[in-house]
């Protein structure tokens, strides 16, 4: 296989591995020609680029408190498979309240009435084209998102750059899909971004620090997701949506339903979220998302139950 195929297998940028190439890192790679090419049976290998980085996450968490959500969890699962009209209802308002919410935690003035209209293809007066096209875009990202989880796809930069370019496609083409090349300040927040040289390698090691978080239970990996994403900020606008999306690509990989930040707590999410990136502290982070992931799963056995 070639430089771009192993990238592709691997999770590894191709500058990455043209760098193990020249460090006789991967084993019977042959250059002939001038390209490269590597057996299709050879082992990725280990990056010890990133053991000098862990970062030591601090989660202090009641032993008890995803009893009730796995156990509301498996309950939910023991009704499937849903009745087809009721399935398509509950994701049709999940679409529809996840869209609002995360788009009204940026400031979209649309309201939940609003957005519903717009998504049915009409226009409202009074507002700008781009809130119109945020509500339209973020749906889209959740229909891509849901086509990820049911083909068992990987989280890897190529997916990450992907929802992002439809969270801004049509808004900024310029900067849809692309790394970010100048320095940011997030308003209100403590914690400052990567510098924009080192966001790559950022995001390079993100992706392989996610594969270690084997050991955390599904819904704190959507939180360290989450907020390591936030922490990096690869983007020049649209991260939070993104964020948001990734945190829930990991929650529907493993089953739950999507975690909806609610606008109305944003005050609180916000909070939470700055204590994570510039602390390590997840702890009240993962609080927030565990009782949001219960209000959906007690939504969801409401309706199934009658």
């Amino acid at each position: 296989m070639q430089i771009r195929e192993a990238s592709e297998k691997w999770n590894i940028s191709q500058r990455r591995i043209r760098q193990l190439i020249q460090d006789g890192r991967i084993e019977g790679a042959e250059k002939i020609g001038t390209t490269w090419n590597i057996p299709n049976d050879a082992n990725k290998p280990s990056d010890k680029r990133f053991k000098e980085y862990e970062v030591e996450f601090k989660i202090n968490l009641p032993e008890n408190l995803f009893e009730k959500v796995d156990l509301k969890l498996r309950e939910l699962n023991k009704q499937r498979p849903l009745p087809e009209e009721t399935l398509k209802s509950l994701q049709e308002n999940n679409i529809l309240d996840w869209t609002y919410n995360s788009n009204a935690i940026e400031g979209n003035t649309l309201t939940l009435r609003e957005i519903k209209v717009v998504l049915e293809g009409i226009t409202v007066g009074g507002k700008t084209v781009r809130e119109h096209l945020e509500v339209i875009n973020h749906k889209e990202a959740i229909l891509f998102l849901e086509d990820l989880v049911k083909d068992d796809a990987d989280i890897s930069e190529r997916n990450i750059k992907n929802i992002h370019s439809l969270i801004l496609k049509e808004i900024n083409n310029e900067n849809a899909g692309k790394y970010r090349v100048e320095n940011i300040k997030i308003s209100g927040a403590t914690q400052v971004p990567t510098n924009y040289i080192k966001v790559p390698e950022e995001m390079e090691k993100l992706i392989y620090r996610y594969k270690e978080w084997n050991q955390y239970h599904p819904l704190i990996r959507s939180a360290l997701l989450h907020g390591e994403f936030m922490f990096i900020h690869p983007f020049i606008d649209g991260n939070g949506r993104t964020a948001r999306l990734l945190m829930n690509f990991e929650a529907m990989k493993n089953g739950y339903l999507p975690i909806i930040i609610k606008a109305d707590v944003r005050a609180k999410y916000y909070d939470a979220l700055d204590k994570a990136m510039v602390d390590h502290d997840y702890t009240d982070f993962i609080k927030l998302i565990v009782e949001e992931e219960n209000k959906i799963l007690d939504q969801y056995l409401d309706i199934v139950g009658n």
